[in-house]
């Protein structure tokens, strides 16, 4: 028997060796550029420089980034595992709405989360409103109110907004289990309570760890709300030296520290993805689930446990603006606001656009040779989204606008042309930064949709008289369209609400909705951005939506 090479039997391994993979290499490094930027900076620093932000800076602002992902992990992973679980194991009302409707919370960035809390629970807010009125109180001396702007009140807010990180990850472990093992316990007398402690919660432990570890990396990337709330974390902290203090050298050292927190992230959150091992049963996958149905009292206590993140993390942001917003309807059409719009969706255009050509680069590429190193080279493509918006803008600007610096000199000197700032002062470098940022978005979604396409097509192509580019262009793209439009999306979305590496790079002048946002919020004038956040609020429930068709149960 002839063995045949699997490589070789490839219909595009010719093409992606010889073409696409110097191509993939290049656009790795160049991804690769933001991280390299900063340890250059970081170890060129002097040692002074090196010494006062490791007496002053690093040990307040460590503890409290530290304490803040332990407290939003902690807060994500006791909503998120509770909710999963009552939805999957449990039939009450309202469970077919509220199972996806946990999700809309993600809807909501941090940032916006953040102001319209401030304004809920601030002395002039709704509630505090509300428990004068019942205690009889007639000033802030006459009872005690938790202060929304403090350590405790940012870790509730983000806890609140990201908590569907773990009840994704969790109700889709549970979902792929399948109900035989609690059926069995159930059988053997287990009740709810010893059943969740003893087998629900053993079971979902490595999607707990991945849902906590990714809503720990988004708190690390936070810049917006840690800063509206007043929580002096490392993220800030680079953002402060960097403009505030003109210490690059500072803000790249205190980087370098918060990258070593990112890598165990990613170290726990890869340790979790290789412990788990799913063994589902002919029986079981046969049976489906068969949810128990809750009553009276039992029932309320569940719908109001799903009911509850959904309002307080989605509906009461969603209310709050609405109001303020109702208020301002006439600047729906206002200049500024039309023209955020254009910016915001052009520059999520071009760069959703990008990402996906990227991101099809090295997923054909992968496809081609599927070799360690090849592995090895797209997660390296993907480390941009573990790093925070901040540490990437800073590992743009840098080699980018030394770029722009030396380009123009030398136009000067040669042909008496000024070029300017041709890639920092166009936009272009916060398109790299939001490439850098989303690729393993686009990857993972272009690469998960290929590898449903069986290579043995493309060597029928082949063997029908295709050529290698055809066979990419007439095969296997049409099969992947769901998973580039999916892409597309969420890379989009992701550009649309993105914060941190936007005020630090966009031009002079230049506006996204996020910015606009921003702005008012910085001006103590929250409302006057509302409908600039339900515009973004709305455009975040797309990926929702596209969630929402895929979940089956």
């Amino acid at each position: 028997m002839t063995l045949i090479n699997p490589v070789k039997q490839t219909g595009i391994a010719k093409f992606g060796t010889g073409y696409l993979m110097p191509g993939a290499v290049l656009f790795v490094l160049l991804l690769c550029l933001p991280v390299i930027t900063l340890l250059v900076l970081a170890l060129g620093g002097t040692l002074d420089s090196f010494r006062h932000i490791a007496t002053t800076v690093l040990p307040s602002a460590g503890l409290t980034t530290i304490v803040l992902m332990i407290g939003v992990g902690l807060m994500t992973a006791l909503i998120g595992t509770l909710s999963a679980w009552l939805i999957t194991f449990f039939d009450f009302p309202f469970k077919h709405l509220l199972k996806w409707a946990l999700m809309l919370p993600l809807a909501v960035p941090t940032y916006i989360s953040a102001y319209t809390f401030v304004e809920f629970f601030s002395y002039t807010g709704s509630m505090q409103e509300l428990v004068r009125t019942l205690g009889g109180y007639t000033s802030a001396r006459d009872y005690w109110f938790p202060d929304i702007r403090s350590l405790a009140g940012t870790i509730f807010v983000l806890g609140i907004v990201l908590y569907p990180y773990v009840y994704l990850s969790v109700r889709a472990l549970f979902m792929l289990q399948g109900s035989s093992i609690p059926d069995s316990a159930r059988i053997l007398g287990a009740g709810h309570i010893r059943l969740f402690i003893r087998i629900t919660l053993p079971l979902a432990r490595p999607a707990i760890i991945l849902g906590v570890s990714l809503a720990m990396m988004e708190t690390i990337n936070d810049i917006g709300a840690v800063e509206y709330l007043g929580t002096r974390t490392l993220t800030f902290s680079v953002f402060s030296v960097w403009l505030n203090q003109s210490d690059l050298a500072g803000a790249a050292q205190i980087a370098i520290f918060l990258l070593l927190l990112v890598a165990i992230l990613v170290f726990i959150e890869n340790l979790s993805r290789g412990a788990r091992r799913y063994h589902k049963t002919r029986t079981s996958s046969e049976q489906g689930f068969n949810p128990r149905r809750l009553k009276g009292a039992t029932a309320l206590v569940a719908t109001v446990s799903c009911f509850l993140p959904v309002l307080i993390g989605f509906g009461i942001p969603v209310l709050i603006l609405s109001e303020f917003a109702i208020k301002d309807i006439d600047q729906l059409l206002s200049p500024s606001l039309l023209e955020a719009i254009a910016t915001t969706v052009l520059l999520g255009l071009v760069a959703a656009s990008l990402a996906v050509l990227g991101g099809l680069l090295l997923s054909l590429a992968l496809r081609a040779k599927p070799g360690r190193m090849n592995i090895l080279m797209v997660r390296l493509a993907s480390l941009g989204y573990a790093v925070p918006g901040t540490l990437i803008a800073i590992g743009v600007f840098i080699p980018l606008a030394a770029f722009d610096n030396a380009l123009d000199g030398i136009l000067r000197q040669t042909v008496g042309i000024s070029t300017g700032l041709l890639l920092t002062g166009s936009g272009a470098a916060l398109i790299f930064a939001y490439i850098v940022r989303f690729m393993a978005m686009a990857e993972g979604s272009l690469e998960n949709g290929l590898s449903k396409i069986s290579p043995n097509l493309d060597m029928a192509a082949r063997s029908l008289g295709r050529s290698r580019f055809k066979v990419v262009t007439q095969v296997l793209l049409p099969m992947m369209r769901p998973a580039i439009a999916s892409a597309a999306l969420l890379v989009f979305v992701d550009v649309v609400k993105e914060l941190s590496a936007t005020i630090l790079l966009r031009p002079f002048g230049m506006n996204t909705l996020a910015t606009n946002v921003y702005d008012f919020a910085s001006q103590g004038r929250v409302e006057d951005g509302a409908l600039a956040c339900l515009i973004i609020i709305c455009i975040g429930i797309l990926p929702v939506v596209l969630l929402s068709r895929n979940k089956s149960g």
